[in-house]
């Protein structure tokens, strides 16, 4: 006798669903930013997370948790955002074990270029399809979902 314990039919249309749309939207963002800007989602993120902080600098290991990243692949990802000038990298003052990515001018300017765009694709694919009660149960189903994925926090979903 087994403990299996089978999705419902309603479960399982909402899971295949929601599966369909993991698979897909990664590609639907990728395609608009490298078409606009020559950014893949991944690098873009990195540069928004960037963006966002004081001074536009993080820790390495801080900035590989906000962007959901191993460290080798944020490490090879802002090495090719360094060749481009969007980013540099220098040892921590505080603790010269860490490193310290910062988003230069050109990496600000690229985000504040790239970001109407990269919104208006999230807006028109995500965003506008949902009314206000729709975007607040997403909002609250994600939220969920993260405390079981990540349950120290350490994406730091910002509100």
């Amino acid at each position: 006798m087994t403990d299996d314990r089978w999705l419902s039919q309603d479960q399982q249309r909402a899971w295949v669903r929601f599966i369909s749309v993991v698979e897909r939207l990664p590609g639907v963002l990728d395609t608009q930013l490298q078409k606009q800007s020559g950014l893949t989602h991944f690098e873009y993120f990195t540069l928004a997370m960037l963006s966002e902080e004081p001074g536009r600098s993080l820790r390495m290991t801080d900035l590989a948790a906000v962007t959901n990243a191993t460290l080798p692949r944020l490490s090879h990802v802002v090495s090719r955002l360094e060749k481009r000038g969007f980013v540099q990298r220098q040892p921590s003052s505080e603790d010269r074990r860490a490193t310290i990515a910062t988003l230069t001018e050109t990496g600000w300017e690229k985000v504040v270029e790239t970001a109407p765009g990269h919104v208006g694709t999230v807006r028109d694919n995500v965003i506008d399809l949902l009314d206000d009660d729709d975007v607040a149960d997403l909002d609250r189903i994600m939220a969920k979902v993260l405390v079981k994925l990540d349950p120290e926090g350490v994406a730091r979903v910002r509100r």
